[in-house]
């Protein structure tokens, strides 16, 4: 894989700190501002509202900008929204931050996402995929949980202030691994005309594939965001293992993103077959045995790997099914992924409020799991990989 890559990936590290991190902050969030843990934990959902409908949007505003140029200045608007966000003493001014940086954050990755496949073979798509993921699984093991000890330890405030200073050597990593090239101009458009991608989302093997990966997506926010009250609450640990147990989710994560990575280009039936059932175990044994510490943690580890395992799978296969939109297909992978994470912790929200305890979150998850797999299996073949789309059809 080639360097400019793992540069990409170091940027997405920065904005998966920032996507993630509300996991180990809810609660102190909550207090410091007044409102319910139910109603703080909906900063999760504004930030995927965002990423929804910005990637879309965005790719479409940026789709004839030079990319680094669109790259750099989606990182300004991120960073200003961070800086902002964290000197706010007003919850609803937080959330529209939290919008705002969703959308810079989704037409980064929407841009990164086309733009990683245009530097690799076109059947290695999946690998390249899990390098740029993996700088939002490395989020997860070290972002996320320094963010948690930086909440521990001083206040909510100093990780939006560590984000936006991540954003900093991501900049130059993105000045480094892209190189400048021209805008397309109106007699030499890149690649097929906006109506032509956009027709791609007609496709029932396309929405399919989106819908089964915002399943997969949501079951794994609607849990990952009130994650911190369970390890607290149900399993009596103290705050300080919130940043232990996110590691462990993060690691588990690392390895399932890297694992399909191998096996998304050629044998995504076989991660799905095996990896979903075990997830719907997975999620039903955390509910039962969350008050158990042991048990948390070997689950929390499992779930990570497995989640991630089959959720970059499937986006993988949003990647293969719109080989006539390579300028939008990676918005419409962000929008998969990002519908389920919008969604997630919206369910998870109403199953708190509707008085479910603290592991309702995790039933919420179970039930997304059996809908995934209640539609995968009898369609299993809409995810296996076809040869005739490794090549877009307009670059012939």
């Amino acid at each position: 894989m080639p360097l400019s890559l793992y540069l990409l990936a170091m940027a997405v590290f920065a904005m998966g700190t920032s996507e993630f991190m509300l996991a180990g902050l809810v609660p102190d969030i909550a207090t410091s501002l007044d409102v319910p843990v139910a109603v703080a934990g909906l900063l999760t959902s504004a930030f995927a509202v965002g990423m929804v409908v910005g990637a879309p949007s965005m790719a479409v505003v940026a789709r004839r900008w030079p990319a680094r140029s669109s790259l750099l200045g989606l990182l300004a608007v991120f960073v200003v929204s961070h800086v902002v966000g964290a000197v706010t003493t007003t919850f609803w001014v937080l959330f529209a931050t939290r919008v705002v940086a969703a959308l810079a954050n989704a037409g980064f990755l929407a841009i990164a996402l086309t733009t990683a496949t245009t530097l690799v073979p076109a059947n290695q798509k999946g690998r390249a995929l899990a390098v740029l993921l993996s700088g939002t699984t490395l989020a997860t093991v070290a972002g996320v949980p320094g963010g948690a000890v930086l909440g521990a330890l001083l206040d909510w405030r100093a990780t939006f202030w560590a984000v936006a200073l991540l954003c900093l050597p991501a900049a130059i990593g993105v000045v480094r691994s892209i190189p400048a090239r021209p805008a397309a101009s109106q007699d030499r458009p890149v690649g097929p005309a906006l109506r032509g991608e956009v027709a791609e989302l007609t496709k029932p093997r396309l929405v399919v594939v989106m819908v089964l990966a915002a399943l997969v997506n949501a079951a794994t926010f609607a849990t990952f965001t009130f994650l911190a009250p369970v390890i607290t609450e149900v399993a009596g640990l103290g705050e300080l293992w919130i940043p232990l147990v996110l590691v462990l989710f993060g690691a588990g994560s690392f390895v399932g993103v890297t694992v399909a990575g191998r096996l998304s280009d050629q044998r995504p039936g076989t991660v799905v077959v095996v990896g979903g059932p075990l997830l719907l175990l997975g999620w039903i044994g955390l509910a039962v045995l969350a008050d158990q510490p042991v048990a948390l943690l070997a689950l929390v580890l499992v779930q990570g790997a497995l989640s991630f395992a089959v959720g970059s799978t499937l986006v993988t296969r949003v990647l293969y099914e719109a080989p006539g939109a390579p300028t939008m297909a990676g918005s419409y992978a962000t929008a998969a992924l990002n519908l389920g994470a919008a969604g997630g912790p919206a369910l998870a929200a109403a199953a708190l409020g509707a008085g479910s305890g603290y592991l309702g979150p995790v039933w919420v998850s179970s039930v997304l799991v059996t809908l995934f797999l209640l539609v995968v299996l009898p369609l299993l073949r809409l995810i296996a990989p076809r040869v005739d789309q490794e090549v877009a059809p307009w670059a012939t």
